[in-house]
């Protein structure tokens, strides 16, 4: 199945925060997929990548590890589209 990563939007917010180093959590189905989100992100900005590889069972299921890991920004993709 082909999702739609948005990761022009992902960019945008790396770009607009100034954030150097950029945790990258995902759904499990989305984890073959974490090299070209790293790949973008990484070409796209300069920033440095973590991929978080625990759990993901959605929004609020946030790794609090990663504070302690010194990211900067952290972005959660999942498989559900958001209704904003």
């Amino acid at each position: 199945m082909d999702y739609d990563l948005e990761l022009e939007k992902a960019i945008a917010k790396i770009k607009d925060t100034g954030a150097k180093l950029v945790c990258i959590q995902l759904a499990d189905g989305l984890k073959p997929q974490a090299q070209q989100i790293e790949q973008a992100i990484r070409n796209e900005t300069g920033a440095r990548v973590l991929i978080w590889l625990g759990s993901c069972y959605g929004g609020c299921d946030y790794p609090l590890q990663v504070k302690n890991l010194g990211a900067d920004l952290l972005i959660q993709w999942g498989h559900s589209e958001w209704k904003w």
